[in-house]
């Protein structure tokens, strides 16, 4: 999908917040009905705790786990179960402090890989899912 010159902008400043506070995740692109960013630190999709999805006038940065992310600014939206987003209109929007407060919240409760012991089948942190799917 090809998107206006500005929200390609914005999408990638979002995704340079993002990659600055977890440098370590690796990021996984689909192209569905809008280009999707999604980040993790197995490798796994279904383990992604940010998204980025490219809008006609938007960019929406996704939470996976955001119905449990202190939100004091109320600044997430979405009524699901568990995934909320902000809309980030301006690149402006992303020098808001609680744009970065949501995404280190986020990066906490995302599953990692535990450090396998001897012997052991590894397993995830958090949910308790194991890593050999």
């Amino acid at each position: 999908m090809r998107y206006p010159r500005e929200i390609a902008e914005l999408a990638l400043a979002t995704r340079a917040l993002v990659l600055e506070e977890a440098p370590e995740a690796a990021e996984l692109n689909y192209d569905l009905y809008t280009v999707v960013a999604a980040f993790t630190f197995t490798g796994s999709g279904g383990d992604s705790f940010i998204h980025i999805t490219g809008h006609a006038k938007w960019v929406n940065l996704g939470f996976t786990f955001g119905s449990l992310l202190p939100d004091p600014g109320g600044m997430l939206r979405g009524e699901g179960k568990q995934i909320r987003h902000i809309r980030i209109t301006k690149k402006a929007d992303l020098e808001n402090p609680d744009v970065r407060s949501l995404v280190r919240a986020a990066i906490e409760l995302a599953e990692r890989p535990e450090a396998p012991q001897e012997g052991a089948k590894p397993k995830m942190k958090g949910r308790g899912r194991a890593t050999g799917r």
